[in-house]
């Protein structure tokens, strides 16, 4: 045909090349296809990992500086201080019982009333005694007897005068020889006699004065034994009328309605506890004591009542009286405090705590006690930085407040430390901060130490 071997030959390689290209070309571009549609399945995936997340949210406070005033509490008990045992003071057999147990009575409420009618006789007959003696003392006092002396000690004297005269006037006519010296002896008889009558009748008259005297003062006495005997009479018709001697809750009775009561009975009627005020003990060690005293609050600070259900009472006490030495055994002495109680909320024998204020602490740090993380000894707490950052701060505390520590070392004012939230941050990690609000009455000052 015309054509040479080696021309042909070279046109075959070249058409080779050409089809190896191709070829090439078209595997080229299935895999720059295969790498396009892994690259958009897995490109979304790859961005996600690579955004940043959003900081955490955490609540904060921010630290301030207070006067503090520390609170300490005591384990108390109140008692009443007036109890008092209702007793008879009079025998008797009750008639009458008018109150029930647990029943609030005032001084001078009737209780019991006993059988009067023996007490009531008795009085009759210390008053008829006793109008009898004052009778016997009138008369004695209107001295008849020595009334009826001085008259005859008149009539004596009159008639000793008359005697005198007729002496006197016989004597001259005798030696006158006008009347015989017969009639003049019969007057100086007639004379002597009277003198002597006369002393008779004056010894009469001091003889009545003495037993009338006497007989006055023996009277009288008799008069004042006698209106003594009706007094008692009378106290002893009132005791028969029981009455309560104070104010207070009255307790159960022990004896009934008929029973027989004995005034040396060792065993009371009902017993009267008085609950306004209510009293109460608590103890404190002799340190502490010593310590109340230096400071001058032991009687001036106000006492805080904790009652056995967590509540606070209503009332304010105040410590009104120390026992007179202290326990050898415990170390401790017994304070007694005073509380008003005018709605009778407390019984004797109910426990409690006593919490009474200690210290002042000024210028301190509070933090919430949830916010400090306690390591062995080791205190620390999380604030939030200037640029929202944590940070990790070493502290020291000492006095607990409520549901707050007081901080001494590693926090300054105005740190803002993180109360909720500790948990998901790290020292470093930038945050999202927010106010943290007090519950009511968390941070109020309750305990020292």
């Amino acid at each position: 045909m015309g054509i040479q071997p080696n021309k042909m030959l070279k046109e075959l390689q070249v058409l080779r090349t050409t089809s190896s290209m191709r070829q090439s070309s078209h595997q080229l571009t299935a895999h720059l296809f295969l790498l396009a549609i892994l690259t958009s399945g897995c490109g979304a995936p790859a961005r996600s990992e690579s955004a940043a997340p959003p900081p955490p949210p955490v609540l904060v406070t921010e630290a301030r500086t207070a006067d503090v005033p520390i609170y300490s509490e005591y384990p108390a008990q109140t008692y009443a201080r007036d109890f008092v045992d209702v007793r008879a003071r009079v025998d008797g057999y009750i008639q009458q019982w008018l109150f029930r147990p647990g029943q609030e009575v005032h001084a001078g409420d009737t209780l019991y009333v006993l059988d009067k009618r023996p007490y009531e006789a008795a009085l009759d007959q210390a008053k008829g005694n006793l109008a009898q003696s004052e009778a016997d003392l009138d008369f004695a006092q209107k001295q008849v007897a020595l009334l009826q002396a001085q008259a005859n000690l008149g009539v004596a004297q009159a008639n000793s005068v008359k005697a005198q005269q007729d002496v006197d006037r016989l004597a001259p006519l005798v030696q006158a020889d006008a009347a015989s010296k017969q009639e003049l002896d019969a007057a100086r008889a007639a004379l002597g006699a009277g003198q002597a009558t006369v002393r008779a009748n004056q010894a009469n008259v001091d003889q009545a004065r003495l037993s009338t005297r006497t007989q006055i003062a023996s009277t009288e006495g008799k008069v004042e034994a006698l209106r003594g005997a009706v007094r008692t009479a009378q106290i002893n018709l009132d005791y028969a009328t029981i009455k309560a001697p104070i104010n207070g809750l009255s307790g159960d009775t022990l004896v009934p309605v008929g029973g027989l009561v004995n005034a040396t009975s060792a065993q009371p009627l009902t017993t009267i506890v008085p609950l306004d005020p209510i009293w109460v003990r608590f103890k404190v060690t002799e340190t502490e004591y010593l310590t109340f005293k230096k400071r001058g609050n032991l009687t001036r600070s106000e006492l805080t009542l904790v009652l056995s259900d967590g509540s606070e009472f209503s009332q304010k006490g105040r410590v009104e009286n120390t026992v007179n030495q202290v326990d050898p055994k415990t170390g401790t002495l017994e304070l007694q405090a005073r509380f008003p109680d005018p709605q009778h909320v407390l019984l004797p024998g109910q426990f409690g705590k006593v919490r009474i204020e200690t210290n002042l602490r000024k210028n301190v740090i509070l933090v919430p006690q949830r916010a400090i993380q306690q390591l062995q000894s080791l205190q620390t707490i999380l604030v939030v930085g200037s640029d929202n950052k944590v940070e990790l701060k070493t502290i020291t505390t000492s006095d607990r407040v409520g549901d707050a520590l007081i901080v001494d070392q590693g926090l300054k004012p105005g740190d803002r430390v993180i109360v909720e939230g500790q948990l998901r941050v790290r020292p470093g990690m930038p945050v999202s901060p927010a106010p943290y609000k007090e519950p009511a009455g968390a941070m109020s000052g309750k305990l020292g130490g």
